[in-house]
């Protein structure tokens, strides 16, 4: 029989099949449209965000030199001009260093440990120009590498803060070994503490967008043990200290509060709302501030001074770190407003009453001030108070216990820490330069050189 015959059949039995057929094709084929995504759902980095962060990084380390190499230098005398520039200039450089051989790790290396972040990450293993770091948004990431380097300035700055507590008489190797013993017993800890998921204070639910804690109280309180532990300058209350040029602490603080939009808005992590909410704090906080000195400064003094101006600058912007991304405008200019009486108590009262001699008013703005900016930030987080509101079931009064704790903690923390490790330099190649390179100055001195010929 031939086949042929059954041609017509077959030809319909094919057709019929496919129609039945093609509902079962069309729902696999959206299926696999379907899950083709999913598998595929990794997130990418945004090139405005990662441009974003770049910026922000550079202008950190615009803070660091020449930001707060030219504020420091301008506050002390001019034989010491360039002792301070160096040690600010070093100290930077070998943090970088250290960040990415450990820091990086002992802060973010992904440990469990409420303390450190563990070893995973030494010499940046497993940072890759692929890798990425999360954002406070789901689904947003950053490439780690600026990540890393973003907080790398971070661990740059503030022990180059720790310098003008004790300015004009400490031995420039005992600065840089101070700094990067304490980067790595005080520092690392508190940041992966704070800024960790795994943290112990981030758990907690303490509240720091920038760095109150981790930056400025840390560096502040060190600051006050190495005051005092390294001693008074020679000849203090005596010889004339004044600064030796206030034009360039002038220039020094406007370039770090050029560069602080970068320290707080660039905390947000991505290019949105949060960090605009940041900016705008930084301004007016700072702005309020520095009215709110010069109006102290002239109710006591009589008169305003540029001094007074730039402090009250400096205090602005301590104060709003912790809180900038956190409390809304109107909370920014109260804190500015408070923050200026308090800082200016203590440096021109406290320190005098106990005559310990913080060259450049360390502890005075940085360590006060943020203490301060990190107790108002528990309050003005209310979202009544214009903030971006707490977390889920947490009040006001929860939240300012859970913020001093976490000052407490890195008091002590510091506290502790920071005395034993100047101990321990001291021991190793001593604190303080001889009483002759004191009267003579640092600058040529240790170094050689002067910051300026007749």
């Amino acid at each position: 029989m031939s086949i042929s015959k059954f041609s017509p059949t077959l030809a319909r039995f094919a057709t019929a099949s496919a129609a039945l057929l093609a509902p079962v094709v069309a729902f696999a084929q959206d299926a696999a449209t379907t899950a083709a995504p999913a598998v595929a759902a990794t997130p990418v980095p945004d090139k405005g965000d990662t441009a974003f962060m770049f910026i922000s990084t550079l202008l950190v380390l615009f803070m660091i030199l020449p930001g707060l190499a030219l504020f420091y230098g301008g506050l002390v005398r001019a034989k010491n001009m360039l002792s301070v520039l160096m040690q600010c200039t070093m100290v930077a450089a070998v943090m970088m260093l250290i960040w990415v051989i450990y820091g990086y790790s002992f802060a973010f290396g992904g440990s469990d440990s409420p303390y450190w972040g563990g070893t995973a990450k030494l010499f940046l293993s497993g940072v890759t120009k692929d890798s990425t770091a999360a954002t406070f948004s789901s689904g947003v990431v950053i490439p780690e590498f600026i990540f890393v380097m973003f907080q790398m300035t971070f661990a740059a700055i503030t022990p180059a803060l720790i310098v003008g507590a004790f300015a004009e008489r400490i031995k420039f190797s005992a600065v840089v070994l101070f700094c990067a013993l304490w980067a790595t017993f005080v520092y690392f800890p508190i940041a992966h503490m704070v800024w960790d998921a795994n943290g112990m204070l981030f758990k907690m639910g303490a509240l720091d967008f920038a760095g109150g804690t981790v930056v400025h109280i840390n560096a502040g309180v060190a600051g006050l043990i190495g005051a005092i532990m390294v001693g008074k300058r020679t000849g203090y209350g005596k010889d004339m200290m004044a600064p030796h040029s206030m034009t360039l602490t002038m220039v020094g603080a406007s370039m770090l509060w050029f560069g602080w939009f970068g320290f707080n808005a660039g905390s947000n992590l991505e290019a949105s709302g949060g960090a605009m909410l940041a900016t705008v704090n930084t301004f007016i906080a700072t702005a309020a501030a520095i009215v709110s000195w010069s109006a102290v400064e002239t109710l006591t003094r009589g008169k305003a001074s540029m001094l007074g101006g730039a402090s009250g600058m400096v205090a602005g912007l301590v104060a709003i770190t912790p809180a900038a991304g956190i409390v809304g405008p109107m909370g920014a200019i109260i804190m500015g407003l408070i923050v200026s009486p308090l800082c200016y108590f203590f440096v021109s009262v406290v320190k005098n009453k106990f005559g310990y001699d913080d060259t450049a008013d360390v502890f005075g703005v940085h360590g006060i001030g943020g203490m301060f900016g990190a107790v108002a930030t528990g309050v003005f987080a209310s979202a009544s108070l214009g903030g971006i509101g707490y977390a889920e079931g947490v009040t006001m009064g929860h939240q300012v216990m859970t913020q001093i704790t976490a000052i407490a903690t890195t008091i002590v923390w510091c506290g502790v820490g920071s005395a034993i490790l100047y101990k321990v330099v001291d021991v190793i190649v001593g604190l303080r330069v001889p009483v002759e390179a004191e009267r003579e100055g640092l600058d040529l001195a240790t170094h050689g050189e002067a910051a300026y010929h007749s």
